[in-house]
């Protein structure tokens, strides 16, 4: 009688202890995921950005959205603000994945890469916007690179700004020198806007 139960003991705490292990595993992976499933979200499109980037389209319901807002700076530059709607940035180093909602920001002056943004808020050097209209885009990505689109379109906000020199016999104040012009832009699915000037016009 024992020894049948022997083996059969010893069998069933094999298999516990497998079981167990698998379980510490996979409470791991979800802590190093910070919680959130590592499952692949949407799905690839042909398209891809400028770089090369291929398309991750979601549906609309809980779509991630993303607004811009761009202003002179104090000092020699622009602020930029980002507006986000079901979406969260990911953290520097966090694994490469596409889990829903999470990302970064790319950010462009006239389709030309300047930033990678892990935070709202930006500090844009004046030496990248010369003289002259320019159009500033806040584009969502996954931390796998793709490109998060909603109705094929890419999930981002442009903001049209204008840096000006100032006139004869002003002062080459930084308000003298920059002013942004208001238009809103691509609405995908947030608006883009710039600020209006100083004396709170927009022109």
């Amino acid at each position: 009688m024992s020894c049948t139960r022997g083996p059969l003991a010893v069998l069933a705490v094999c298999v516990l202890l497998v079981a167990g292990s698998a379980g510490c595993g996979s409470s791991a992976e979800r802590e190093r995921g910070g919680g959130a499933s590592l499952a692949p979200v949407g799905r690839l499109l042909e398209d891809r950005d400028d770089e090369g980037r291929p398309y991750r389209e979601v549906g609309q319901e809980g779509a991630p959205g993303v607004g811009i807002e761009v202003q002179p700076g104090a000092a020699d530059g622009w602020d930029v603000r980002l507006t986000l709607r079901n979406f969260r940035f990911s953290p520097a180093g966090t694994a490469a994945g596409a889990v829903a909602g999470r990302g970064l920001a790319h950010l462009y002056v006239d389709g030309r890469l300047v930033a990678r943004l892990r935070a709202p808020g930006y500090r844009l050097s004046g030496r990248l916007v010369p003289r002259g209209t320019h159009q500033v885009t806040a584009r969502l990505y996954a931390d796998d690179g793709t490109v998060w689109v909603v109705d094929g379109a890419p999930v981002e906000s442009t903001a049209d700004i204008t840096a000006s020199e100032p006139g004869p016999g002003t002062a080459p104040s930084a308000s003298a020198r920059r002013k942004a012009r208001a238009r809103a832009a691509t609405p995908s699915p947030a608006g883009g806007r710039g600020s209006p000037d100083r004396a709170g016009k927009a022109s």
